[in-house]
């Protein structure tokens, strides 16, 4: 095995030095983007003096639950996506692709179906998370370990397309046409008209699975060298199988049930930043974190700068972006193989 570049541990720092100023500088520039004008500085101004003007209310009310939210769940969704990749082994894992997303909207919709929703807070968070942990289980289950791309891939449609199914099934049985159309748009995936209570929900659950991701970066370095040398190295593997199956469930299903289905950004963030850290899967997590807030963040400015009303969904504008990315991911694999 050949050693590692010098200089590759200094790197690190400065790349997540400039990550996170790069989330900042894009949670700043959604806070001042918007179909109405606002100035940004007098907003932060008139918050932060409690001075009511209608600045101050757009940006509390709106501008900042969306700015946080994109970061949240774009951190979140960027990170799953990169302790997937390194627990299968497989650069086309990522929660949308593979069925997790899926099924976590359908413990979403389930509890928005069943009238939960309304009678206990945290209802449609542990519902996404319930249907994130079935879903990421029946990959695992299908997928075995050290899947191949094409296991990988026909496991994710089959999960998909039974989550697909039930949801569409809890929709056709819904007694009111309305709430149906509701979840339908729901399901799209957008960031608009969300607020700081659903950002504080979805908070205590993303920053749990984001401590039990981080915490199996050094376990996921070494199964990158294969099983057996992980468990020579005194890694349990199936504490490692849990813990990020939780991990990736916390964070997946507590984003699904505040912003519904996102799609593509677990994909795209680590293939974008895995050549910077070596193609080292432990060092992608934060990284990759710091990269999906940035791609949602982008997203979500870019849809609103797009002269369309209604306005287009984020999850649409994401798969649109994503799914060719995947089919290039997937032909230069094939080409290579």
């Amino acid at each position: 095995m050949s050693a590692r570049p010098a200089g590759a541990e200094v790197a690190y720092g400065p790349l997540l030095a400039a990550l996170a100023a790069l989330t900042l500088g894009a949670a700043l520039v959604s806070l001042a983007v918007g179909y109405a004008r606002l100035d940004l500085f007098a907003a932060l101004a008139d918050a932060f003096a409690g001075r009511p003007t209608v600045a101050a209310v757009v940006l509390e009310q709106i501008r900042l639950p969306r700015a946080a939210l994109g970061a949240t769940v774009g951190f979140s969704l960027g990170l799953a996506g990169a302790a997937l990749q390194g627990l299968l082994r497989n650069p086309l894992a990522d929660p949308g692709v593979i069925g997790v997303s899926g099924g976590a909207a359908f413990g979403a919709v389930v509890v928005f179906y069943s009238g939960l929703a309304g009678l206990i807070a945290l209802a449609m968070p542990l519902g996404g998370v319930a249907g994130a942990v079935l879903a990421a289980l029946a990959l695992y289950a299908l997928a075995g370990r050290g899947a191949g791309t094409m296991t990988l891939i026909l496991a994710g449609v089959t999960i998909n397309a039974f989550a697909g199914a039930l949801t569409a099934l809890a929709l056709n049985l819904s007694p009111n046409p309305y709430a149906a159309y509701e979840i339908m748009f729901w399901l799209m995936g957008s960031l608009a008209d969300r607020s700081l209570p659903q950002l504080w929900l979805a908070l205590p659950l993303s920053l749990v699975g984001w401590a039990l991701l981080l915490a199996s970066a050094p376990a996921l370095d070494a199964l990158s060298l294969g099983e057996d040398t992980a468990a020579s190295l005194g890694f349990d593997l199936g504490r490692l199988r849990a813990r990020l199956v939780a991990g990736v469930a916390l964070c997946v299903g507590a984003a699904v049930a505040v912003t519904g289905a996102i799609s593509f950004v677990g994909l795209v963030a680590p293939h974008l930043l895995r050549p910077l850290v070596g193609h080292r899967p432990g060092r992608l997590l934060l990284v990759s974190g710091f990269g999906g807030a940035i791609v949602l963040l982008v997203a979500d400015i870019v849809v609103r700068l797009i002269p369309l009303h209604p306005e287009l969904r984020l999850g649409v504008a994401t798969a649109l972006i994503g799914a060719p990315l995947l089919y290039g991911l997937i032909d230069r694999m094939w080409g290579e193989a």
